[in-house]
């Protein structure tokens, strides 16, 4: 079929089952989470990695002036 066809007169079928999706949206639906937390790792990549950068930002920081202010690691 080339791209310049008319559209035929039957529809396409749909990817997924009618009932398939309506399950998903159920669930979806059912589960009182905020949208982004609602994957299976979804919270592993919006929770745990920035507080991950956060505590490690943290202390690299507190280490430094603690360095700092007792005048280690001067050359």
């Amino acid at each position: 079929m080339s791209p310049l066809a008319p559209p035929s007169s039957e529809p396409e079928p749909p990817f997924r089952p009618r009932e398939k999706i309506q399950e998903k949206q159920r669930y979806f639906q059912s589960v009182h989470k905020p949208t982004y937390l609602k994957g299976r790792y979804d919270a592993i990549t919006s929770v745990a990695i920035p507080l991950a950068l956060a505590v490690s930002s943290m202390y690299l920081v507190g280490r430094g002036i603690y360095n700092m202010s007792h005048g280690i690691g001067k050359e």
